[in-house]
């Protein structure tokens, strides 16, 4: 009985070693997987199969960017909602009832308040001046969202720097309060200097929030004022 109680454990443990490295790789395969926590891939299949009964992974549509190889890729795995559940989201309906009874008492003014004022303590104290070169700003913000638990990481595409969330602990809250992604625009634009496009949002159902900084500046247009 203790054994089977045992080996029960472990393979809880694992499947959540499992679920920790998608969410900070947001995607890979069962021979990466196994590679990085040290099992077969058997194992590791096995566990994606428990994962995927659960509604806790999926296959992650072809990337289209086919490798020169003989054969079909490699399925690659992706946490789903619920499988970012797993990893401490419990309190996303207390959030959401906290937010709704701040708009009821201070109007949306005050939901932008709070917003800011948590993108800003996520993104750290970090200034254009202490960011010259885009690509290092990008990567300090990064780790400024991966200690704030966004398991965040930055890298060099094309003309830019995409700053990928492979994790978003308020991902449910911030899908009926967009004013939380839209602060964190702001604040990663006020940390650079520079204006940067949100690609993508775990909120809206996406892999990753995905952030393009451009790797020369680009100063946002203020409007014209109107003659009086």
């Amino acid at each position: 009985m203790k054994n089977e109680q045992h080996e029960a454990q472990r393979d809880g443990d694992t499947r959540d070693a499992v679920v920790g490295l998608l969410m900070n790789r947001g995607q890979a395969t069962a021979a990466d997987i196994g590679e990085a926590l040290g099992i077969t891939t058997t194992a590791v299949r096995r566990h994606l199969d428990n994962l995927l009964e659960a509604g806790d992974v999926t296959v992650a549509p072809p990337s289209g960017l086919g490798g020169r190889g003989r054969g079909r890729p490699a399925k690659e795995f992706l946490l789903t909602p619920s499988g970012r559940r797993r990893l401490g989201q419990g309190y996303d309906a207390l959030a959401v009832d906290a937010l709704r009874a701040l708009r009821e008492v201070g109007g949306e003014e005050a939901v932008r308040t709070f917003a800011r004022r948590r993108a800003e303590q996520a993104i750290g104290t970090i200034s254009p001046t202490e960011s010259a070169d885009p690509a290092d700003g990008a990567r300090r913000i990064a780790a400024s969202l991966s200690d704030a638990g966004f398991s965040a990481d930055a890298r060099e595409v094309g003309n830019g720097v995409q700053i990928c969330q492979h994790h978003c602990p308020v991902s449910e809250v911030a899908a009926e309060f967009p004013e939380l992604c839209e602060a964190e625009i702001s604040a990663i634009e006020q940390a650079l200097g520079t204006h940067v496009q949100r690609l993508a949002t775990i909120a809206n159902g996406d892999r990753a929030c995905t952030t393009h900084v451009p790797l020369e500046r680009v100063v946002r247009e203020q409007p014209a004022k109107e003659l009086r």
